[in-house]
């Protein structure tokens, strides 16, 4: 389903993975990270087991359209030391961060104390090593831009806050393990399609005019929240001065399987594949049930976020 003003196109053959898809037994396959790794596409998707809890499965692509599920998750719960603690209870949302030639993969920790962040790395997507909890809760949604910026890392995250609430902070960090120098840098805006909260989405991509981050944003109804994503540029020098964020949504839940399924009416993103012909695979979570796909131009979101912009904060 598209219209002639849509933003994003979504991939005609959508849904492109389901549980049916899942060589092993799973409820659901959504909120996907992917990265183009040696002319390949690399998916690694959240899936529900069938007590509820979530773990990581990998598929892998020629053309970031059509997947194939590895016989084995990629990352489950760990079994021993600290992480075990906080992994107890799942792990979810996972986004791949392509930064200084390997792959962080930034991810929800579960459990009994609440969500945290963890961080790992990989360079091959086969070996993963396990690095460091990262946040204290409840912190979620951290993407790690893909290079240094005046010698620091940089990261993007969510807090659950209702003092500022549910708003997109950015942090600084010399060694990926201790972060500081917080801000927040943009906020839901009242009675607007983002205005209950928002939360990164994609890790951002660099593009001539600044960072481009795609983003989720909430909005409550009386039948329930409603998902949908929206993109923000950041500056290039001072990722923490944001120079627009778009006005309007860029994609909400259309099809069915975005409007019904484990949790109805959302669209929601871990994942972007800037391409070299100038346009961004976008990949999303249909209802918390399937994995979906579409193509924008980046020029177009570029441009909504330059001249059709809201206010940041």
């Amino acid at each position: 389903m598209n219209t002639i003003n849509d933003i994003v196109t979504r991939y005609q053959k959508n849904p492109i993975l389901t549980r049916e898809d899942v060589p092993y037994p799973v409820a659901t396959v959504h909120n996907a990270g992917v990265v183009k790794y040696k002319n390949r596409y690399i998916m690694l998707f959240r899936a529900h087991l069938k007590n509820g809890r979530s773990i990581i499965g990998r598929a892998d692509s020629p053309d970031g359209f059509k997947f194939k599920v590895l016989p084995k998750p990629f990352l489950t719960p760990a079994s021993y030391g600290i992480f075990a603690e906080y992994e107890a209870f799942g792990v979810e949302d996972l986004r791949i961060n392509p930064v200084e030639d390997s792959y962080l993969l930034t991810y929800s920790a579960y459990s009994c104390h609440g969500v945290r962040i963890a961080l790992a790395r990989t360079d091959d997507f086969k070996k993963i090593e396990r690095i460091a909890l990262i946040t204290q809760a409840d912190l979620r949604n951290v993407v790690i831009f893909p290079e240094k910026i005046k010698g620091r890392y940089v990261r993007l995250d969510r807090p659950h806050s209702e003092i500022s609430p549910w708003s997109i902070w950015i942090s600084y960090s010399p060694d990926l393990i201790y972060w500081g120098d917080s801000q927040v840098v943009i906020k839901p805006l009242p009675y607007h399609w983002d205005e209950m909260k928002i939360g990164p989405g994609a890790p951002p991509f660099k593009t001539e005019k600044g960072w481009l981050h795609i983003y989720h944003g909430v909005f409550k109804t009386m039948s329930g929240s409603v998902y949908r994503l929206g993109a923000a540029l950041h500056d290039l020098a001072d990722p923490a001065r944001v120079l627009g964020v778009s006005d309007q949504w860029i994609l909400q839940p259309e099809e069915v399987w975005e409007q019904t399924g484990y949790v109805p009416n959302v669209v929601f993103t871990c994942g972007a594949v800037a391409e070299d012909d100038g346009t961004v695979k976008i990949y999303w979570g249909g209802a918390d049930t399937v994995m979906c796909v579409g193509t924008a131009k980046i020029c177009d979101l570029v441009s909504l976020c330059l001249e059709s912009s809201r206010p940041p904060m």
